[in-house]
């Protein structure tokens, strides 16, 4: 099998080798991929988002996609242990972000995609942005999305990977080819990582294994046709452990349980092809999507879902500049989904949308872009989202103001639906849940440009919100619309500066304040997240050092035994510490430690987080 992938990749370089069409390059400002349905320059968005590039990741020691995500205001990550992580923007459910990899829904048929193991070494950026994307991304976008991109490489030959021990081992590899015709990637990574016990006993430990496969590829077939692919295959196996509904203290509720087990596995492709017409101020992109996704708990029949769709795409410069450079461009949309589960197999949802977009600048230094889509539902009632943002820019002071408003929805998942297990009963009449929102925000330069600061203030209603119901006789739940309005508004801080030519400090910092229609607090939102990263360079720039400190505080869960309930839990800081030296030109030696003062605190009632671990690896890059 290793044979036969070394030939493919031999053959599909020799074809990227040969001649090489000249085409016209343009120098472009720094882009935001997700930022709508073409990329759009980052100087002109107006939405508030996040963008953590590879450089960015490595200087601080981050070795996961969760723990990226972690630096993120806005943004809340809690997780039953290390293989069960939820993430929530602006304080909606988890199922209301949508996760892309590669521009492809991650979870397939069901709006919530579970972090666990993802390494990040292989990635390139993730961007985070902040603020109802349904116009964009359909169902499901309704908080916000997060595209992880993998690394595509550069003109040339380049290949490295890593290896890291500590609680286990991990190990990553890429390899990829490019001309200025295409180019080939191939991504992988394995982790093995022992785990510990969620029970807080001392117990056996639930530890994470799997694999992961990334191959991309894309070819200029003539000087205004290109083709491209993308494919992923990810496997996991994690263990977990059971709960005691009878329990008097959360001690007792999670029971460390060693025949708990799950296995996922996971199929993401995308086959695309554009072309650019009238000397490229009109093109035309047609891809097609499919996620596949199995789930099996104990060895049992696993659930498996499906994701296709076929998205059409025009886009066109309004002004008669080429696509990649007006100052007003049209993109519209046709799309097709359908998705389907293993749950219910008479059950499919199938959507046909149709979407607009406009991006245009008036006056110097201020632009802004509006959207609308239109959704004609097989199942649920059609929808109608719209969005609209600004920017301007202040000549000569660099200060910038952005606001957006918009709606997204998301459709009840399948689960919700037609749950039959873990004590969940389903209910198939829920109605899709729909969100408003609306944000305003600054950014100023500080000390002539050496930092920024960007402030966000977000307010954010939620209808029709999913919501489970306990009936503490039957022990069991269901699923229910919540009548009235879910209110969440807050503010979001970043804080970015090189204090000095070698220390430079960033402060993220979100105050949310997330309640039910009934005027309880919504639970798993803390009510105040900060985080303050310090990296300092050593060796002359040959090294350097971060410590990350984290503080929580505010967070709510319910409380599934006797008083049935909602708990608060307790507030906590934690710290990281990573450094990295490099030992040559390639090669860089990484160390890092998690929970740095062996911190006992928990994110979900009942279940522990890992103690201090510490990690030791090298990373290569050619």
């Amino acid at each position: 099998m290793k044979l036969n992938i070394l030939a493919i990749l031999v053959g599909i370089t020799s074809v990227f080798s040969q001649s090489v069409l000249a085409q016209d390059t343009f120098e472009l400002d720094p882009i935001i991929v997700s930022g709508g349905l073409t990329p759009i320059k980052e100087s002109k968005y107006g939405r508030s988002a996040s963008v953590l590039t590879n450089e960015e990741i490595e200087q601080r020691g981050i070795t996961t996609v969760q723990n990226a995500l972690l630096a993120v205001p806005g943004i809340s990550v809690i997780g039953l242990g290390n293989s069960f992580i939820q993430v929530r923007i602006r304080g909606a459910e988890a199922n209301h972000t949508l996760i892309l990899i590669d521009g492809i829904p991650a979870a397939g048929g069901n709006g919530e995609y579970i972090l666990s193991g993802l390494e990040i070494a292989n990635i390139e950026r993730i961007e985070v942005l902040r603020g109802p994307q349904s116009v964009f991304y359909g169902s499901n976008a309704s908080a916000g999305m997060i595209n992880i991109i993998t690394k595509k490489g550069k003109n040339g030959t380049e290949y490295g990977g890593s290896v890291k021990v500590g609680n286990g081992h991990s190990s990553t590899a890429r390899y990829s080819f490019r001309t200025e015709r295409g180019g080939i990637a191939v991504n992988l990574s394995h982790l093995d990582d022992d785990g510990y016990d969620y029970s807080g006993s001392n117990g056996e430990k639930d530890g994470i294994t799997g694999s992961n496969l990334n191959l991309s590829g894309d070819y200029m077939a003539t000087k205004w046709l290109k083709l491209g692919f993308t494919f992923r295959n990810s496997e996991e196996d994690y263990a977990f452990d059971s709960n005691n509904f009878s329990a008097t203290t959360a001690d007792d509720y999670v029971i460390d349980d060693p025949n708990q087990n799950t296995r996922r596995i996971e199929w993401l492709g995308n086959l695309y092809a554009e072309y650019e017409g009238m000397d490229r101020h009109l093109t035309h992109r047609l891809s097609l999507k499919q996620t596949d996704f199995e789930h099996s708990i104990n060895s049992r029949i696993p659930t498996k879902t499906n994701r296709l769709a076929a998205k059409y795409l025009l886009s066109f410069g309004i002004d008669g500049q080429m696509v990649a450079n007006t100052d007003h461009l049209m993109n519209a949309m046709l799309e097709w989904e359908r998705d389907t589960s293993s749950t219910n197999p008479n059950y499919e949802r199938e959507s046909n949308s149709v979407a607009l977009e406009y991006r245009g600048s008036l006056v110097s230094g201020l632009s802004y872009q509006a959207g609308i889509r239109y959704d004609n539902k097989r199942v649920f009632e059609d929808n109608l989202t719209w969005t609209l943002s600004a920017g301007y820019t202040f000549e000569g002071s660099g200060i910038r103001v952005h606001s957006s408003s918009g709606t997204g929805v998301v459709d009840p998942s399948y689960f919700e639906l037609f749950a039959n297990s873990f004590g969940f009963v389903g209910n198939s009449n829920l109605r899709t849940e729909k969100n408003s929102s609306f944000d305003l925000g600054i950014e100023v330069p500080v000390l002539g440009g050496r930092g920024v600061i960007d402030v966000t203030l977000f307010h954010d209603e939620l209808t029709d919100e999913i919501t489970s119901l306990f009936d503490s006789v039957s022990n069991i739940s269901t699923y229910i619309n919540q009548t009235g309005n879910s209110k969440r508004q807050g503010i979001e801080l970043s804080v970015n500066l090189a204090a000095t030519d070698s220390l430079d400090l960033q402060l993220n910092y979100t105050y949310l304040d997330a309640i039910n229609p009934d005027g309880s607090v919504e639970i798993h939102r803390p009510q105040h997240e900060l985080l303050l990263s310090i990296t300092q360079q050593i060796f002359c720039g040959r090294g350097n050092v971060t410590v990350d400190l984290r503080y929580v505080a505010g967070n709510y869960d319910s409380q599934f035994f006797s008083p049935f309930g909602r708990a608060k839990l307790s507030n906590y800081m934690i710290a990281d510490m990573s450094a990295q030296y490099e030992l040559n030109d390639r090669i860089v030696l990484t160390v890092r430690v998690n929970n740095l003062f062996n911190k006992e605190y928990s994110d979900v009632r009942g279940y522990a987080k890992q103690n201090r671990i510490a990690y030791i690896g090298l990373r290569a890059a050619f």
